[in-house]
């Protein structure tokens, strides 16, 4: 019987909660495993009269490690035709994004009603995603498919049951797409023998290609609190006003983690399964790279006023990032 090989080009992603399913594009350097905790027993004994010791081990297993994947989309808003299937047939020319399903898991319960999520909104000007909702003990999960091998007679399904987001980490370099690496936690992996049909496709045909975003035309605006890195020649009286810096980037990331935790019973006797998660403290960081110029306002004055500031003991900043512009999508 010959061998059956799998291209990762071939493979098809799909996120299903409740009865609707999100076809999502995922890009090359996916992955999901699964690992299993084991207890090791050990005899380390003493000699006895002729010499001798028993040098006993046994491994049991006692549980299975919770599954783990990541993998990375493109950044891909798009309006809505007002035609389509699910969430992207609701209003003509409101602003969606092909994979805001797993924004709808990072930022809180993705409840889906009403061909909406809890948390957004949406109109012809741009979608807000509220992280208000995400301050839970638990988020949202989902079913994971896999389809390997494309839609042949060989392909193989896997499915990933109770995934949650863990991180979501945007990428926008000088020369390429914007793109976010996704990855979290899931409860089992099993092998099942059909894909879904997915549910919400608009957007996202290889011949939507004006949703992609590209980096060249990111800009960056970095303001400052009252009293947070004061300008040249300003004290800290409570007199100084809020900052704007502009900077022209080279590159930079932004990420952002639920810090979740994977809770699995110890019964003895038995091979325990993952039980669920919990959220851990949330946390936002991430990095950016420019020129160093002299423009007023510009990267020099910035680092020289960050540097020169040995007062300040809390600083505070809002950062906006227009990534591929101010244009929206």
């Amino acid at each position: 019987m010959a061998d059956n090989m799998f291209f990762s080009r071939d493979t098809n992603f799909l996120v299903e909660i409740g009865s609707d399913r999100w076809a999502i594009p995922i890009l090359d350097g996916f992955s999901f495993s699964q690992a299993t905790n084991t207890t090791e027993v050990t005899l380390n004994e003493m000699a006895d009269t002729s010499g001798n010791s028993r040098r006993g081990r046994k491994l049991f297993t006692d549980s299975y490690a919770p599954a783990e994947w990541s993998f990375s989309t493109y950044a891909r808003p798009f309006k809505s035709a007002g035609s389509g299937s699910g969430a992207a047939n609701d209003t003509a020319n409101s602003h969606h994004a092909v994979e805001e399903v797993l924004w709808a898991m990072m930022a809180g319960p993705a409840t889906y009603a009403s061909h909406d999520f809890t948390g957004f909104t949406r109109d012809t000007t741009d979608l807000d995603i509220s992280f208000a909702n995400s301050n839970k003990v638990t988020l949202a999960t989902a079913n994971f498919y896999f389809q390997l091998g494309g839609d042949g007679e060989t392909a193989t399904v896997y499915k990933l049951t109770g995934c949650v987001v863990n991180e979501a980490s945007v990428d926008f370099d000088i020369d390429g797409i914007a793109t976010i690496n996704w990855s979290g936690f899931g409860g089992m992996i099993t092998e099942v023998a059909a894909f879904p049909t997915a549910t919400v496709t608009e957007g996202q045909a290889h011949t939507d290609t004006g949703n992609f975003i590209r980096n060249r035309l990111t800009q960056l605006a970095i303001s400052t609190a009252d009293d947070h890195l004061l300008a040249a020649g300003e004290s800290a009286d409570g007199d100084s006003d809020a900052e704007t810096y502009s900077l022209t980037l080279t590159g930079g990331n932004v990420t952002i983690s639920n810090n979740i935790t994977f809770l699995i019973p110890e019964t003895l006797g038995v091979v325990n399964q993952p039980l669920g998660h919990v959220t851990g403290t949330r946390s936002v960081s991430g990095s950016f790279t420019c020129y160093l110029n002299n423009a007023t306002d510009g990267s020099m004055d910035l680092f020289e006023r960050i540097i020169e500031d040995t007062d300040t003991i809390t600083n505070k900043f809002d950062l906006t990032f227009k990534i591929g512009g101010t244009s929206a999508p």
